[in-house]
């Protein structure tokens, strides 16, 4: 009878194990960017993603500067970023395969009411080029994200070498949302993600300190891709895993999904999966 049960409990054990291991084995994890994070998007596909698949999604949301640094590490199996000239070079370089386009929204200035520097209506480089030159404060994330990579390619249009200089111009180091709180706070102009930008004015119920003032120019286009990691440089990562979330994302379900996210009644991300 005790030997019954010594393998009756033998045999549970190594159920269990199974079970563990067959969760840990269906577990994504992904880098991908704040503005993704921020504005709920993430919070409203996961859920989706694991009724779907039955795979667990964990993300991390930095810049996409360092998204690209864990993806190289293999510390995550999949991407999601907003950099594609960043992008390509990772690709090229062998650390990821299979990019994707998902969606897009575009970046925006926003600043002030009362618009100290007078670029309501500008483009975008010479908007710069007037906050520059009458050193109304600039507040920057300064931290190598998608959208730090964008700003450094305005700045170098307008003819600045590197970052400006002066007590004018801040740099955080941190996400797209505290640095608009930061830009608020010192009544400052910054560059925004559209996405986080109406994120950032529901938190505020549809009544923002900062207003949207430089918009529309074709250089402010703002593309978001995936990537699965390369398995000849992280021989480890979750390659089938990764491919199965590119698949469903870039599914007409889903793109209808990311369309269908709304705050204030306005669309985030357009979805542009090919």
């Amino acid at each position: 009878m005790m030997r019954k049960i010594m393998i009756v409990m033998s045999i549970m054990a190594l159920m269990l194990a199974g079970a563990q291991m067959a969760a840990a084995a269906d577990v994504l994890r992904m880098a991908t960017t704040t503005s993704t994070a921020n504005t709920g998007l993430l919070d409203y596909l996961v859920p989706m993603f694991q009724k779907d698949t039955g795979i667990e999604l964990q993300f991390v949301a930095v810049g996409t500067g360092k998204a690209l640094k864990l993806g190289q590490n293999c510390d995550v199996d999949i991407l999601m970023v907003h950099a594609p000239a960043a992008e390509k070079k990772f690709v090229d370089a062998g650390y990821g395969m299979d990019r994707r386009e998902i969606m897009y929204n575009d970046f925006v200035i926003i600043g002030p009411g009362s618009d100290p520097a007078g670029v309501k209506g500008m483009k975008v480089v010479p908007a710069l080029k007037q906050i520059a030159d009458k050193k109304a404060g600039f507040a920057s994330r300064g931290d190598d994200s998608g959208t730090h990579k964008k700003e450094r390619s305005l700045w170098a249009a307008a003819g600045f070498k590197g970052a400006p200089k002066g007590s004018w111009y801040m740099e955080s180091g941190q996400g797209m949302l505290k640095t608009v709180v930061l830009a608020e706070e010192k009544q400052a102009y910054t560059m925004v993600d559209r996405g986080t930008y109406i994120k950032y004015s529901a938190n505020a119920k549809g009544n923002p300190d900062l207003k949207v003032l430089v918009e529309g120019d074709q250089i402010l286009f703002n593309q978001y891709s995936v990537i699965t990691i390369k398995p000849s440089n992280c021989p480890k990562a979750k390659v089938k895993l990764a491919q199965k979330f590119a698949d469903w994302i870039t599914s007409a379900k889903m793109q209808k999904a990311i369309g269908d996210f709304r705050l204030l009644k306005m669309k985030l991300f357009v979805p542009n999966a090919k």
